[in-house]
């Protein structure tokens, strides 16, 4: 023919179609998504083109995208009723690169092996993405107006292309993609069918699938509408139902989940401008239970899906929305590698954990038993984020909720603050396996005694957690388990305590004798009240319940620095010091035995519970021995002459 032109791709182009097909992407499917991002640009530029000149429009205002497989002919073709190409347009627009430099940064991402880069669109270069599924495209198209003509663009992806006139009477562009015979799978309408709904669902324009309907002679062929041509997050929340908002809601959870027990819905406009709507899981989503990767925030530029599963979006500790953020300002298919360094996303970022707080906080105040039911299901969230999130950190402490020994239920800290006696110094807790347990600790003794509330903590996150944040409205947040903790002697009894530990001293050169490098210290007591002994954990190291989950969990953790601390009072730690004091070798078990129970008081695990379990065996072996014995008076635990030594 002789109007048939042959054109030599720029050289960049030829060097990134290479890549495209050969280094960058791993799923080849993304080329319908680039497709018809291209045809609902085509769509936007026309309604906005036509806004000043009607006669653009003239005679057929329909905007939609088609999409038809041939199995014979072995094609797929994407085509739109919009703004269309002349001529130099096909040359320039198929030909060229739209943004320098684009060979050489793309190269270097093959370098590094990274597939699936998803950076085709930030270039301008879209299209090519049909050579991954093709080896022959024809692009026929014709730009909107009166006195245009059409042309067809055809090549095989190699060096070059061919553009001649071609038959069109309608505005708009088809591409034809004759498919390799390996990419079969694409001429299956319900694969074309789970693309769009997967990639494109939302886009605003109608996409149209040439389907089958009826079967034998009923059978017929007709264009479908499958997706939902409605961007249901940038219309005006006064036009969107309940219904709708909890449909789409199920869209993005993959129809799992009942409705949501919180959203929030927004538009930034200024130097940044993009939409968000996210929402609040009323449970934890199945993959979150059981520690999986959770997919809840889906990326869109111009409505148009980029990315699946955004983690950029959100922080780590609050991966429990779901929800889209659709970018007026991101280029498509940006890399994670980009939207890890964009200053866009940082904006983005901020502005929706602000409005999400938001909408938590609001939760928190006026609608408590909601509140109560998130706080369940995503408390070790929230308290993640205390560690993590400096910037809300403070935002996040107001909303952490604990039992405490004082008030049956959950408390926040500001309450807690609020009930605080007069003079008490700081805000004290304890960590441990369940509130039954903690309530029965040792190591709350002395603050019950002087009438302070305790909180309880029965996630092992809350060690990181307090540690993070440290205070709370100026008050020191304390652990009732650690060696540092400072409570002294009331009253007049001060220098009877004093006394009594200084009797005990040789007892505990004893302990120390016995259990050697188990415990870096041991020392009279201020905090104990009922209870003879108990463990307590220097500064740094981990309570003795989140050391048990973490070398259970397969984690390395160095032996925490224990202090032994001993109530000079109780009458079985007197009967040891004159036991002592007598050469009684029967004190080094008893000795064994108390470090036991003080380990397991404290949450920690027993080095050999079978040692544990035979020491305890003895003692009522012994018990029993006495009770069948024609000697008076106490049992043996409680006099000057215990029962025979369990070691």
């Amino acid at each position: 023919m002789a109007d048939v032109l042959t054109h030599s791709f720029q050289a960049d182009v030829a060097e990134v179609l290479n890549l495209v097909i050969h280094s960058l992407y791993a799923h080849k499917d993304v080329f319908l998504r680039e497709l018809i991002s291209n045809a609902s640009d085509a769509l936007d530029r026309l309604r906005f083109r036509a806004l000043t000149d009607p006669e653009l429009t003239a005679g057929d205002p329909t905007m939609v995208i088609r999409i038809s497989a041939d199995a014979e002919r072995r094609t797929v073709t994407v085509e739109d009723t919009g703004i269309g190409m002349t001529a130099e347009e096909l040359v320039t627009a198929l030909g060229t690169i739209a943004h320098s430099g684009s060979r050489a940064f793309l190269e270097r991402l093959a370098e590094q092996g990274q597939r699936d880069a998803r950076l085709i669109g930030q270039f301008g270069v879209g299209f090519y993405s049909a050579f991954l599924v093709a080896e022959r495209v024809d692009v026929v198209s014709r730009a909107a107006g009166p006195g245009q003509s059409a042309h067809v663009w055809t090549s095989s992806g190699k060096d070059t292309f061919t553009v001649a006139p071609a038959d069109r009477s309608e505005r708009g562009t088809t591409v034809v993609l004759h498919l390799r015979e390996e990419q079969r799978e694409f001429l299956e309408a319900w694969r074309l069918r789970q693309l769009v709904e997967r990639y494109s669902d939302y886009v605003s324009h109608p996409i149209q699938l040439f389907v089958t309907k009826g079967s034998g002679d009923k059978a017929t062929r007709e264009f479908e509408t499958i997706n939902r041509a409605s961007a249901l997050w940038q219309r005006p929340k006064a036009e969107i139902t309940e219904d709708q908002y909890d449909e789409f809601y199920r869209h993005l959870a993959r129809g799992g989940g009942d409705k949501p027990i919180a959203r929030t819905h927004f538009k930034i406009e200024g130097t940044r401008e993009f939409t968000g709507l996210f929402y609040v899981p009323r449970e934890r989503p199945f993959d979150l239970r059981f520690g999986a990767k959770h997919r809840g925030v889906r990326l869109y530029v111009k409505r148009v899906l980029v990315m699946d599963d955004c983690d950029e979006i959100v922080p780590e500790w609050m991966r429990f929305v779901v929800g889209v953020v659709d970018s007026d300002d991101l280029p498509l298919n940006v890399s994670r590698e980009v939207l890890q360094e964009s200053a866009v996303v940082r904006t983005i970022r901020k502005q929706i954990v602000r409005r999400v707080l938001d909408t938590i906080e609001e939760m928190a105040e006026q609608r408590v038993d909601d509140y109560a039911a998130f706080f369940k299901a995503f408390g070790s969230f929230m308290k993640s984020g205390v560690a993590a999130d400096f910037e809300n950190r403070d935002r996040l402490a107001k909303l952490l909720r604990y039992e405490t020994t004082s008030e049956s239920g959950f408390t926040s800290l500001a309450d807690y603050v609020k009930r605080m006696k007069e003079g008490q110094p700081a805000i004290y807790f304890a960590i441990g396996e369940s509130r039954q347990g903690l309530e029965s600790a040792p190591h709350l003794e002395g603050l019950r005694s002087r009438g302070y509330e305790v909180l309880l903590m029965t996630d092992p996150v809350d060690e990181w957690t307090t540690t993070s944040l440290g205070t709370f409205e100026g008050k020191p947040i304390v652990s009732a388990m650690r060696a540092e903790l400072e409570l002294g002697d009331r009253g007049d009894d001060k220098a009877g305590k004093e006394a009594l530990a200084e009797s005990a001293g040789p007892l505990f050169d004893r302990i120390r004798a016995v259990l050697g490098d188990r415990v870096s210290e041991v020392r009279a007591s201020a905090r104990l009240t009922d209870s003879p002994c108990c463990l307590v954990i220097r500064a740094g190291a981990p309570h003795g319940y989140v050391e048990r989950l973490l070398r259970q969990a397969g984690n390395e953790v160095a032996e925490a620095s224990k202090v032994l601390e001993v109530n000079s009072s109780h009458p079985i730690v007197q009967n040891l010091t004159r036991l002592v004091e007598r050469g009684d070798p029967r004190v080094d078990g008893w000795v064994e035995l108390l470090y036991e129970q003080a380990l397991v008081a404290g949450g920690a695990s027993l080095a050999n519970p079978s040692d544990f379990a035979r020491r305890v065996t003895a003692l009522l072996a012994s018990v029993t021995d006495w009770a069948t014995s024609d000697q008076p008076g106490e049992s043996p635990v409680r006099t000057n002459a215990p029962p025979e030594s369990p070691s």
